[in-house]
């Protein structure tokens, strides 16, 4: 048996090679046969991959996972809460803008306004009285009656220094009239005593003058009495003038003070009309609010939806209390839209009593609009940093593999957050496709395009290696030979790397094994 070696095939320039195989077949004239396999196979090793320095798009871009979330998401409840007694919606149905949704007891707001209006109705009289009363007029005339009493009582003062002015003049005309009828008794007495000459030599019969002299006597008499009676008179009448001077000055004093008194509150009864109207008013005013923000808690017994939207959780029975709702949310950068995930999470950390399971949170209803979605994605620092508005994005899911979307950045948080230890920045992401596949809280890949070129020389990535701090590749040569040569790289995507000098389009550039 005679073994041939088959030839080796040309190594092509895109590292395949051909391999060939004799088969040499051996018969001897007999009729005996044999047969005979006669196989070689080449020990020649084999060219290694490569591919070509060429000109391609480039992109780069960073990614990262977030969930979707509804364009817009308002948290409802009762301001106050109270014992729910209607739900009028159900999860998953949509409402307009103004529609019941649920109601709670309304009694003890009822009360409570009834009271606010009784307060209102008590201020509002006062009030009333206030801005009815006579007092400023009830004093004004007051004073004018004082200042009558005044003129009065002076009138009366005038008029009994008058009387009394007279009184003593009269003494005094008395008292002169008596004293000249003393003098004239006197002078008489005289003339009857000269004309009678001796009285007890004579009798009354012999000289009437002498009978005379006893009458004149008594009249001297009378008339000295009638003269110390005018001067007592005149003293009685002196003191009464100044005694009755003294009370008429007393009474006009106090008549005046009246005055002084009804001046004092005409004066303060109409400087303090106004400030009382004003604080009364005020407190009308107070108690009307009052009432008003009663009204409002009543009417907010019933809860109703701010705007159009779909019910995307409900958490309540009839009969159950609700606690006044509290919470808020956490909108995404740039957006209406919340955080997925950071309602629950600040419950959480708040203490409230909420389980995993509980679609919502704390909150008793959820209004979403689940037509319109956004991507909220938290990145890392260093990504986050790439990330500008406008910038592209491809979105996947998890959920709907089949489902290629695509995106703009809507804005990056100016500030981070700390999830799970590590600062991170989030990047809302508008989503322009539309499918009834997509619902909120979906998991999502988004990768954001960063840079991107076009028509730049590239070569593989798998093909660059570092050397020396330098970015190195294993250039085929027409002979086969393999020489390593230094490039100066440009942008890194995700498959190649941009060169900006030291090769040539159309190069060869050998990949590692396996490539």
């Amino acid at each position: 048996m005679i073994l041939h070696r088959a030839p080796i095939a040309d190594v092509s320039r895109s590292g395949s090679r051909a391999s060939g195989r004799r088969i040499l077949l051996t018969s001897a004239a007999t009729v005996l046969a044999g047969l005979v396999l006669v196989s070689c196979t080449s020990t020649s090793t084999p060219p290694p991959p490569t591919a070509k320095v060429e000109r391609a798009a480039l992109t780069t871009g960073v990614s990262a996972t977030g969930a979707l979330t509804a364009i817009t998401e308002q948290n409802l409840g009762f301001a106050k809460g109270g014992q729910l007694t209607k739900v009028m919606v159900t999860v998953g149905q949509h409402v307009t803008a103004g529609r019941p949704l649920a109601t709670i007891d309304p009694f003890p707001y009822q009360q409570a306004l009834a009271q606010q209006k009784a307060n209102l109705a008590q201020q509002q009289a006062t009030l009333a009285r206030l801005t009815n009363s006579p007092a400023v007029q009830g004093s004004q005339d007051s004073l004018a009656q004082a200042q009558k009493v005044v003129d009065a009582t002076q009138n009366q003062a005038d008029a009994t220094a008058q009387a009394d002015s007279v009184a003593v003049d009269r003494a005094h005309h008395q008292l002169d009239f008596d004293n000249d009828t003393l003098d004239q008794a006197r002078q008489q007495q005289s003339d009857d005593e000269n004309s009678c000459g001796d009285p007890s030599a004579m009798t009354a019969s012999t000289n009437p003058a002498c009978a005379a002299v006893a009458q004149d006597k008594a009249a001297v008499t009378a008339a000295e009495k009638a003269v110390v009676a005018d001067k007592t008179a005149i003293d009685t009448a002196e003191q009464k003038q100044s005694v009755d001077q003294a009370s008429g000055q007393l009474a006009v004093a106090n008549a005046q003070q009246g005055v002084v008194t009804a001046q004092n509150n005409a004066a303060s009864a109409s400087s303090d009309r106004p400030f009382n109207l004003d604080a009364q008013s005020a407190l009308v005013a107070s108690a009307q609010a009052a009432v008003d923000q009663a009204q409002r808690d009543l009417d907010r017994t019933t809860l109703t939806a701010p705007v159009d939207g779909t019910i995307s959780a409900l958490n309540g029975a009839v009969g159950e209390f609700l606690a006044p709702s509290a919470s808020i949310t956490a909108q995404a950068p740039g957006s209406g839209a919340p955080i997925p995930g950071a309602g629950a999470a600040s419950a959480a950390l708040a203490g409230a009593a909420a389980s995993p399971g509980r679609p919502g949170g704390t909150q008793f209803i959820v209004l979403d609009d689940i037509h319109q979605f956004q991507l909220v994605v938290p990145f890392g620092e260093s990504d986050a940093a790439q990330i500008q508005p406008n910038q592209k994005v491809d979105i996947t899911l998890d959920a709907v593999p089949d489902l290629m979307g695509a995106g703009t950045v809507v804005s990056v948080a100016p500030s981070g957050t700390a999830i799970s230890g590590v600062i991170s920045y989030y990047v809302t992401v508008a989503v322009d496709t539309v499918d009834p596949r997509l619902k909120d809280g979906q998991t999502a890949h988004a990768a954001v395009v960063t840079h991107e070129t076009d028509n730049v020389l590239t070569v593989p990535n798998a093909a660059v290696h570092r050397d020396g701090g330098k970015s190195v590749v294993t250039v085929l040569g027409g002979d086969g030979t393999q020489q390593p040569v230094t490039f100066t790289p440009g942008i890194v995507g995700d498959q190649r790397t941009q060169v900006v000098s030291g090769l040539q389009e159309g190069q060869e550039i050998v990949l590692p094994a396996g490539q």
